[in-house]
């Protein structure tokens, strides 16, 4: 079979189980793996700081000194169904055999890097120093990249492996996302004998929703409300509701001043109707936007190019740790691999795609001779 090694190699990994918080027997396995191929290692403390099931891990490959440094990004976690991962491949796809996530998201990408080592050292290949890092816990909120200092990297920029969609497209553009919990105080009362001695907190999320605009604002812009929960029985005034909403934004600056709008409107709402409020909001990850003037882009559809693929750009809803990348000051793209219908029991890739994402390192790595 073509590509048999890479085939193997990726089988092996996601029969390996890493649901997030439980990542640390995968972690064993890639310190093994990777060292075997020549990759000095730095491990940090994330483990200790965050309760994932491992560290940080980044790998390095040292090349000539002609050649800029570029680094690579992958997640070691999956979502649950992960655990007794089978594979099966008909034809070009790999799926999996049973009721559970392939896991291509994203030990594809991890699989991908891994050969692309392997033939840089049989083909001699000439290369700068490449940087690879290894993060857990991105599936639960981008935790492992969030806790990484990036002052450890050598590399000005690079790429998360990590994006569904064919090999070629190339995400310039993620959104600054905010949670926001609101937990309002009213007072209860019987609602049959003495309502107007209560205070509905209900009523006072009901009225504040009501204010606030949702769904797509524009077109970089969402505000979703996702939960209410509050009231005990229909015979009594309810004296608490908690809301929960989110707000995402491509203009990190948007994403405040949608942030400010909405708490002032949940605030004044309270006070009005006789309640109180407790407010908790919090930037889960920061957007980063790129156009073809920058070189993290420029390099990116070069290398596009080279393997014979027509480059697309996407703008994403959603956060992967190309932003946490971004927010601490490297330039990061977050490139398409070819996995379909991920977090589902239905995720595929074709292997045609796992091949061409091995190219585009390739490609990536043997483009950053020095200007």
């Amino acid at each position: 079979m073509k590509n048999k090694r890479l085939i193997n190699n990726f089988s092996e990994m996601v029969e390996i189980s890493s649901v997030s918080k439980f990542e640390g027997t995968y972690h064993e396995y890639l310190k093994k793996l990777f060292q075997e191929l020549g990759c000095e290692m730095y491990e940090d403390n994330t483990q200790e700081k965050t309760g994932l099931g491992g560290n940080n891990l980044v790998f390095t490959l040292s090349g000539k000194e002609n050649y800029e440094p570029i680094f690579f990004s992958c997640h070691t976690d999956t979502v649950e169904p992960g655990e007794n991962i089978k594979v099966a491949i008909d034809n070009d796809i790999i799926y999996s055999a049973g009721d559970t996530i392939l896991a291509a998201d994203n030990k594809a990408g991890i699989a991908a890097l891994i050969e692309a080592i392997k033939q840089l050292k049989e083909q001699n290949l000439p290369h700068g120093t490449i940087e690879i890092i290894l993060s857990p816990g991105e599936e639960i909120g981008l935790i492992g990249s969030q806790a990484f200092d990036v002052s450890k990297l050598k590399s000005n920029y690079g790429y998360v492996l990590d994006s569904a969609g064919k090999v070629g497209n190339i995400t310039i553009a993620s959104p600054t996302l905010i949670k926001m919990n609101f937990q309002i105080n009213g007072k209860s009362a019987h609602a049959g004998l003495e309502p107007e001695k209560g205070v509905s907190a209900i009523t006072i999320a009901a009225n504040a929703i009501a204010k606030i605009k949702t769904g797509r604002l524009d077109s970089k812009t969402t505000v979703n409300v996702g939960t209410i929960k509050g009231g005990v029985a229909t015979n009594v005034v309810a004296d608490k509701t908690v809301v929960e909403l989110e707000i995402r934004s491509i203009s990190h600056d948007t994403c405040l001043s949608k942030e400010k709008e909405i708490r002032n409107t949940f605030e004044d709402m309270t006070y009005q109707l006789g309640g109180t409020i407790d407010v908790e909001s919090n930037i889960l990850c920061e957007g980063y936007e790129f156009n073809v003037e920058n070189t993290v882009v420029k390099k990116a559809l070069e290398a596009v190019r080279h393997i014979g693929r027509q480059p697309e750009f996407e703008i994403s809803g959603g956060g992967s740790d190309a932003n946490s990348f971004n927010t601490k000051g490297k330039e990061t793209l977050n490139l398409s691999i070819g996995y379909e219908k991920i977090h589902t029991t239905e995720e595929y890739i074709p292997i045609s795609e796992l091949q061409a994402t091995v190219d585009l390192v390739l490609a990536l790595v043997q483009n950053q001779t020095r200007e």
